[in-house]
């Protein structure tokens, strides 16, 4: 990526934030981050709380200043299942193409795709994603994005240049 990406990887996982569970989906998403230029420089796991959650969302944008948060876990529709709330409860707006783009990918794999409730979302300058809590899920759905996410990161930071490729004469 040309742009400096300071991103941070925080898991949501009750049992993981209790040391019961090994966090491979966090190590798979700053692999997949730092394969494309990003440094990760915050990560964390955080059991499935949504004031922790969001509090932890304000932190790494507010004070620490990240370009990119990735979440994982806490994204499907079981009782404890939190994090699009608390991502609601801290982004100044959503970026429903990239959550829906991950939706529409995972459908073709798994009909259970049809019941996450991931977000993207903007606070500030830094760009807030949810994905679920499996790695296979955390792989799929990254990539969907990939393509998409340094230009959505340079827009964010302020990157005037127009959108659209110029058109072949």
């Amino acid at each position: 990526m040309d742009l400096e990406i300071r991103a941070g990887v925080l898991t949501i996982s009750d049992k993981g934030s209790k040391g019961q569970r090994k966090d491979e989906s966090g190590e798979i998403i700053v692999r997949i981050l730092e394969k494309q230029g990003a440094r990760v420089i915050k990560r964390e796991i955080v059991p499935d709380a949504r004031l922790q959650i969001a509090e932890k969302l304000r932190e790494w944008v507010d004070r620490d200043k990240l370009t990119l948060i990735v979440t994982t876990g806490g994204t499907g529709i079981s009782p404890t299942d939190f994090t699009p709330q608390a991502t609601a409860d801290v982004i100044d707006y959503d970026v429903p193409g990239m959550a829906e783009a991950m939706r529409s990918a995972s459908l073709r794999k798994t009909p259970h795709a049809m019941i996450s409730r991931a977000k993207v979302g903007v606070r500030g300058g830094t760009l807030i994603i949810n994905l679920p809590g499996s790695p296979g899920g955390v792989r799929d759905n990254l990539s969907v994005l990939l393509p998409a996410l340094e230009h959505a990161l340079l827009k964010l930071s302020g990157d005037r240049s127009d959108c659209a490729q110029p058109s072949p004469s």
